[in-house]
């Protein structure tokens, strides 16, 4: 019995009260159910508000377990990992505990078009829904970015649904059945969640597709070694769809003579890499992700090309904030891992200042080493621990610096830089030993380079 057949109220308990809490939240409470929301720190004050103008029972600060243990399901904030102590006690009482994707997905059967990967998640999932809108398709887009799929399906409704989904919200899933799933890539990251096991991560990626059936589809990358391993490991009953960089495919996209191609059963596409709006290779594979997306959405080939073409890409993500003194300043403060910091340090074609730290996931910083010796002049480090950046690329550049704010790593790579320079910001690493998430790092970015 999903919730939607429910003929009674059933006990909901949010765990953690950020964007996804308090969007299932709403829904559960809009749906007529028994709703509490607990979480151990404080919240935002508009999240506060949200709560108190739909009157939901709410606490902050610590745990009641009574209240908890009391619920017919759970439904966990995908930053709460499932060793925590207070997930291990709820599951030891048999209580479910899901993502809030999982949960708002039981409210609908609208089309879910869901799309993961390690890097281009965001810049793809905001493609897609860039197409489908030019389209004049009924359509939202969130998900892991945005608005909550829960706080969506509590809006109204909508024909489609674009979502960028996490590893960490598809560990919650039991029956969530996109449509269309799209995976990108896989490369290693989040691995101080997953045991430092690589092979956990890449599982946690495949469950975007465990669900589906031979009416869906499933897009994957055909270049992608740990995705065609897990391929061979993993029964997907969906139709698989391939796209590739390297080589030309009897089925699926692929690039011929400078041109994106797409070939799903004899119903073609074809379109000049040079008119792609975003540029360097990862963004065009990911314009063939999302232009097979739309290929099987029967959206019109002109349609396909008009959107491409207009697509603005996403923000923190390579962003060209201000040119100061003929050196531009780049925020690409989404780059939280280090392949996604590959791809920005491999699109610099100038001398460049690089502003990179955080939190280290794991990270092993070695396929950095010679793009850092070809393309980087210095590096800024802004974490509260350093070590393992300068540990790393000590030896690869003659300027190192270590900083402790933005405004200050700001500041320093502005006197390190010179006329026709790049400054990057691109961290390759979580943003929460000094910023809320990457957006706010972003945010402080421009803020600092627009204040020198």
């Amino acid at each position: 019995m999903t919730w939607m057949q429910a003929e009674h109220k059933l006990r909901i308990v949010i765990l953690g009260g950020g964007m996804s809490g308090v969007g299932a939240a709403m829904l559960a409470t809009q749906r007529g159910h028994d709703v509490f929301l607990s979480d151990g720190g404080v919240l935002k004050d508009a999240f506060a508000k949200a709560l108190q103008d739909q009157h939901i029972p709410h606490e902050t600060g610590g745990h009641d377990m009574e209240q908890i243990l009391n619920a017919d399901v759970v439904v966990k904030s995908p930053g709460i990992p499932d060793t925590a102590n207070i997930v291990q006690k709820i599951l030891s009482a048999g209580i479910p505990v899901i993502s809030e994707i999982e949960f708002a997905s039981r409210f609908t059967d609208e089309v879910e078009i869901a799309i993961t990967g390690s890097n281009g998640k965001t810049t793809v999932t905001s493609l897609i829904g860039h197409m489908l809108e030019y389209a004049d398709f009924d359509v939202t887009i969130g998900g892991n970015i945005g608005q909550s799929y829960a706080a969506q399906i509590a809006a109204g409704p909508a024909e489609y649904r674009v979502l960028e989904v996490s590893s960490f919200q598809l560990d919650g899933i039991n029956k969530f059945k996109p449509k269309i799933a799209v995976l990108l890539n896989i490369t290693p990251d989040h691995l101080d969640r997953y045991d430092y096991n690589f092979d956990n991560y890449v599982a946690s990626k495949m469950r975007i597709a465990m669900n589906q059936d031979e009416n869906d589809f499933f897009i994957y990358n055909a270049d992608d070694s740990a995705i065609q391993n897990a391929l061979k490991d993993n029964t997907i009953k969906s139709r698989l769809v391939p796209f590739s960089m390297t080589r030309k495919l009897e089925y699926g996209a692929y690039i011929q003579d400078n041109n994106i191609n797409i070939n799903l059963d004899s119903n073609t596409f074809t379109m000049p890499i040079q008119n792609l709006s975003i540029k360097g290779q990862h963004n065009t594979a990911n314009a063939m992700a999302a232009a097979t997306t739309a290929k099987l959405l029967q959206i019109r080939k002109e349609t396909i090309r008009q959107s491409l073409a207009s697509f603005q890409g996403v923000e923190h993500r390579l962003e060209q904030v201000l040119k100061i003194n003929k050196v531009q300043y780049i925020n690409d403060s989404k780059a939280t891992n280090v392949n996604a910091t590959y791809y920005a340090l491999d699109s610099m074609e100038k001398p460049t200042v690089w502003i990179v730290g955080g939190v280290d996931k794991g990270n092993d910083y070695s396929e950095l080493f010679a793009l850092v010796n070809k393309n980087v002049k210095a590096i800024v480090c802004l974490g509260a621990d350093n070590s393992k950046i300068v540990d790393a690329f000590g030896g690869c550049v003659e300027q190192m610096v270590e900083t402790s704010s933005m405004e200050d790593a700001v500041r320093v790579a502005y006197k390190l830089a010179s006329p026709g320079d790049n400054v990057l910001l691109s961290p390759a690493c979580a943003s929460f030993d000094l910023f809320e998430n990457y957006e706010d790092r972003g945010r402080q970015f421009k803020n600092a380079v627009r204040a020198l």
